[in-house]
């Protein structure tokens, strides 16, 4: 039987390059959304096609209900996830600080933060060998804005991608010896459309020339990151996070 992988926010971008890179790797996956129903099941087909297994699951990740909930499902149908890829995140309209609201911060700090936190805390009640489990690996996304601090334009979502960093290192300690390594990856200026929903859909082509490398990432590049970090090859790798940036 083949492990499970749950990719959050997998209907686009990164996301759903994990889900697909996960699915040619022999997982079963799980394509968790909040609301683009299309574009969830437009990568399931792909999958199924391909030959492998994957379902799409609605759920807000802020909401712990939703989050007990969507692992249910995915134990109904899956069965337990083994491969957590924490990878839902969002991004407001670019601002300063002087300018935000505590209801952008309540929003931005719900799902990028606490959803992982939740999501982890459920994956690590079926993954830990101390509670009936096999094991598993956790895989949170992280970004460079952690590194650089977004100033002018996201330093709230900077802020949240440092707690990111903060609870890979914290949470890959206390369950080192339960069977489950945690990593991070940080991708740097990526072709998504994450951008557009800051009001700057040209933001790579914009940036790309600051990049060492200069170019903007493509998502299966990240992707490529994430599951290696799942994987038996990187079996003595916990607590670290691996930029993804072209070198910036």
């Amino acid at each position: 039987m083949s492990d499970v992988m749950l990719v959050t926010g997998g209907s686009r971008g990164i996301g759903a390059a994990v889900a697909r890179l996960g699915a040619a790797a022999g997982y079963r996956v799980c394509i968790n959304y909040r609301g683009n129903r299309q574009a969830a099941e437009a990568v399931v087909d792909e999958i199924v096609a391909a030959g492998g297994r994957a379902i799409a699951v609605a759920a807000d990740v802020a909401e712990e209900g939703e989050v007990v909930r969507l692992f249910e499902c995915i134990d109904r149908e899956l069965g337990p996830v083994t491969a957590l890829v924490n990878n839902a995140g969002i991004l407001e309209r670019q601002c300063r600080v002087a300018d935000m609201d505590a209801a952008r911060l309540a929003r931005i700090l719900a799902v990028n933060v606490t959803g992982s936190f939740l999501c982890a805390r459920e994956a690590i009640r079926r993954m830990s060998i101390a509670q009936g489990g096999t094991g598993g690996a956790i895989v949170n996304l992280s970004s460079v804005a952690a590194r650089l601090g977004a100033p002018h334009e996201y330093v709230d979502y900077a802020a949240t991608k440092g707690a990111i960093d903060t609870f890979t290192v914290g949470l890959a300690k206390e369950v080192a010896d339960e069977g489950i390594r945690v990593n991070a990856v940080r991708p740097g200026i990526i072709y998504t459309d994450i951008h557009a929903s800051g009001g700057e859909p040209e933001r790579v082509d914009h940036l790309k020339d600051t990049v060492p490398m200069r170019r903007g990432g493509q998502a299966e590049e990240v992707a490529r990151a994430v599951l290696w970090l799942l994987s038996d090859a990187a079996s003595y790798t916990t607590g670290t996070c691996i930029d993804v940036t072209g070198g910036r």
